[in-house]
């Protein structure tokens, strides 16, 4: 397992936000991933510049309630076969939202980002894992749901969550492939 101190996310993250645009996208287009799937390491990054503003999150076409609760943040490290019988293997963090409403405000980013801190003290989470969140209100099950980069709307951030949908891993790859290598003229793969 490895661990990361708070300082060490805290710096590469600044390094981050020192690249990104200003403009109300708190990220810059990022190249390893969807921006609509980010990582940990993304999403911390773009919230250390706005550590004072609210952070909402919306799912199912609403905001969390504003006594939303982080209930519970875990990292875990998965072994598989595709599809196509190809081994697949990485590391996933949870982070679970609990929806209520307990006559306060949304969290501010600065607290959202010390609740992870400690959990990187205390279970290690690395940042370039993919990011889950959990989203229940206690009654219904509980969603899973991938995040898009943080915007500034409205003096607050906003971090749309939505659905996180299956997919076929071979055939994404070769989707990839296609796109990455049409128009190429080189006998070489393209997309490596």
């Amino acid at each position: 397992m490895t661990l990361f101190h708070i300082s060490t996310i805290l710096k590469v993250s600044n390094q981050w936000v020192s690249q990104m645009t200003t403009q109300g996208n708190l990220g810059a287009q990022n190249s390893a991933t969807d921006p609509d799937d980010i990582t940990l390491g993304e999403l911390l990054g773009a919230l250390d510049s706005a550590a004072d503003l609210p952070l909402v999150f919306n799912y199912d076409g609403r905001d969390v309630k504003p006594g939303y609760h982080v209930t519970e943040v875990k990292a875990g490290r998965f072994e598989a076969l595709d599809c196509g019988a190809n081994p697949e293997s990485w590391t996933e963090i949870f982070i679970q939202l609990w929806d209520v409403n307990e006559d306060r405000s949304h969290m501010p980013a600065g607290k959202f980002m010390k609740i992870i801190g400690k959990v990187i003290e205390h279970v290690g989470l690395e940042r370039a894992a993919k990011l889950t969140f959990e989203a229940s209100d206690g009654i219904r099950p509980i969603q899973l749901h991938r995040a898009a980069l943080p915007q500034i709307d409205g003096g607050v951030i906003r971090v749309k969550l939505s659905p996180r949908p299956s997919s076929c891993k071979p055939r994404d790859r070769w989707l990839q492939e296609q796109t990455c290598c049409a128009g190429s003229t080189s006998a070489k793969p393209c997309c490596g």
